[in-house]
């Protein structure tokens, strides 16, 4: 089958939403009333909880039909109104999305929601399983018609009522994607005692395209799960679980785990292998912007990468700035020169007299350009263009500047880079950003309209002499753009599949994450040499301060992997200077190593020590 979502799922992972029943107790709505029927008694309220949770950054929309069935509604005296309620739930969340992409560029996909009976079925209960998949059918029926782009059927207690639900679905609909999702106990089995393995036999045998647990006692549990289903199944994996277990306080149901404590399992989801990750009950779009911001922090992107597409020729009648004539750095890259670039973080406040200093020092000693990181570890810090006209000026030695997309949206990311080619500005490096969450602000709002590809894309077309939507600009601009590689990526088929997508989407050098070890670099580069085009690169070197420093960098900074016997080295030494000593000396190993490999180096010295930088350098320059 060929689908939109799948094709999503192919390369990245996709990030649904949270609960609706929980935001709609939250607002008010009693436990005893029919949450189906708010779709016909007060749809502007779903449509607000579809936008947050769009906001948030989800991409896919669960119909408020959960309970839709004839069974379900019966119990409140309205199976009459199946078709109505079940229309209406998909016109409400087409409608969030028309809204939200109309101020956004973004979209999302309609899944419709299909819970299970809330009565037992054969072979535990009177209803057969003919009629099962009738009343499933039924609903679909309206639901397909009314126009989902997939069904989700959820929160299944036994698996023979979700095959019965699955017949029923696909005798409506062949060709839209099924989520067929199992929910568990604390011991990960099934309500009847079913085993992971048992379960992921069976719904393997099924004809859906998504596997996964939803709903069970949290994320912990459905972590045990998925770790268990993934080496048994070859199907896309798709985990919504609850935010822990509900406490009853003052006459409310409340879900004590934290949208933060939520939001780190996300990360671990995408490293056993999930495809699909959403929340279940007690999620709100709070834990969803956890969510998100730990799937970027893994390097995975939102269905908003995809938005720009290639133009196939620059506009009329403009002149496009060869690489070697767009800077310095270009034009000794362009020659097959070695480069070396030293990162210098901008000031936290007003002063940058320390960065100017560490830069003289540099451009003394024979460095190329300065690296300046873009808000780096989601910090509020002097702008990075401000920082290189200063440097540039002042100095006179070249700059790359960070530029990230997590602040920005499209028509700013324009306006800024325009302005930067305007003060002269060349080198840049498009990122994706670190996540606010890592950062001084975590409540802080992302943006993320495109990523690091989507990016590469707008810079490309600038300099084409076209701005985003494709309209000539006039005289195009003149970047050199690089983009950046984690060779030591937990996930590594998925980095470097992102990396062949930033160089066909117009990347023109690569700086990598910091390299320790040979094997890491060496598994990039087989995997680098077989891309089609090749572009230069600059390895990262990032010299240790101390045991603390790299025990930091290990596990606190996202894309940060040190390994063990580097760790060791830098335990071995027991004064202060022994260690930054050792730092720099596996710093300057690794460079000499890899020098025949690469064509050049960024090196980023702790805490701006430019002298540091330089002691690993020196017999480069």
């Amino acid at each position: 089958m060929s689908h939109p979502l799948l094709d999503a799922l192919k390369s990245r992972v996709v990030m649904g939403d949270g609960a609706m029943g929980t935001m709609l107790y939250a607002k008010g709505v009693y436990l005893n009333k029919c949450y189906d029927a708010l779709n016909l008694e007060s749809p502007q309220l779903v449509e607000g909880i579809h936008q947050e949770y769009l906001q948030a950054g989800c991409e896919l929309l669960e119909t408020n039909t959960f309970g839709g069935n004839r069974i379900r509604l019966k119990a409140h005296g309205l199976e009459h109104q199946l078709k109505e309620i079940n229309a209406a739930g998909v016109a409400i969340a087409k409608k969030a999305v028309e809204e939200y992409s109309k101020k956004s560029l973004k979209t999302a996909w309609i899944g419709a929601s299909m819970g299970p009976l809330g009565v037992n079925s054969d072979p535990f209960g009177p209803i057969s399983r003919d009629e099962t998949a009738d009343i499933y059918r039924e609903q679909a029926e309206v639901l397909d018609k009314a126009g989902v782009d997939l069904f989700l059927l959820e929160t299944f207690t036994h698996l023979t009522q979700l095959e019965s639900a699955v017949e029923g679905v696909r005798s409506v609909s062949k060709d839209k994607p099924i989520v067929a999702l199992m929910t568990v106990n604390d011991e990960g089995n099934s309500l009847l005692q079913e085993s992971p393995d048992v379960m992921a036999t069976r719904m393997n045998a099924l004809p859906v395209e998504v596997i996964g647990f939803n709903c069970s006692s949290g994320p912990s549990i459905v972590l045990d799960v998925l770790e268990t289903v993934r080496p048994l199944t070859e199907k896309y994996i798709a985990v919504f679980p609850n935010a822990g277990v509900p406490k009853q306080v003052g006459g409310r149901f409340i879900y004590l785990s934290t949208p933060e404590y939520f939001g780190s399992f996300a990360k671990k989801f995408v490293t056993v292998g999930a495809n699909l990750i959403g929340g279940c009950c007690g999620t709100t779009p709070t834990h969803m912007r956890r969510v998100r911001d730990s799937i970027l922090s893994t390097g995975h992107l939102g269905k908003s990468s995809s938005v720009l597409k290639e133009p196939t020729k620059a506009a009329p009648d403009v002149e496009i700035t060869p690489i070697e004539k767009r800077s310095r750095l270009s034009a000794k890259l362009a020659a097959g020169k070695f480069a070396v670039s030293v990162e210098i973080d901008p000031p936290k406040g007003t002063q940058f007299s320390k960065a100017l200093e560490a830069a003289k020092a540099c451009k003394d000693a024979g460095v190329d350009c300065i690296n300046i990181a873009d808000g780096p570890r989601a910090s509020a810090r002097m702008s990075p263009m401000s920082m290189a006209v200063i440097l540039e000026r002042d100095v006179g030695i070249e700059t790359i500047i960070h530029y990230c997309c997590r602040d920005r949206n499209i028509l700013g990311m324009q306006s800024d880079l325009l302005g930067a080619n305007a003060l002269g500005l060349r080198n840049v490096l498009i990122i994706t950003g670190d996540p606010p969450k890592l950062g001084d602000y975590p409540e802080a709002a992302s943006v993320f309209d495109v990523d690091a590809i989507g990016l590469t894309k707008i810079v490309h077309r600038l300099n084409r002499g076209m701005d985003v939507a494709g309209n000539p600009i006039g005289k195009p601009t003149s970047f050199y753009q690089g983009v950046g590689c984690n060779p030591g990526s937990l996930n590594f088929d998925l980095e470097m599949k992102r990396l062949r997508q930033k160089v066909d989407a117009g990347a023109e050098y690569i700086l990598t994450q910091p390299v320790y070890d040979h094997a890491t670099f060496e598994k990039f580069l087989t995997a680098y040499q077989k891309f089609p085009v090749k572009i230069p690169v600059l390895i990262g070197i990032l010299p240790l301060a101390s045991l603390k420093n790299a025990e930091f960098l290990h596990n606190e900074v996202p894309g940060m992997q040190i390994p063990e016997e580097t760790l060791k080295r830098m335990a071995a030494q027991t004064t202060p200077d022994a260690q930054r000593a050792e730092g720099i000396a596996i710093a300057r190993e690794a460079l000499r190593e890899f020098r025949k490999d690469v064509q050049g180096t960024y090196v980023m010295p702790p805490f701006n020590r430019a002298d540091i930088a330089l002691e690993v350098v020196g017999e480069f320059l």
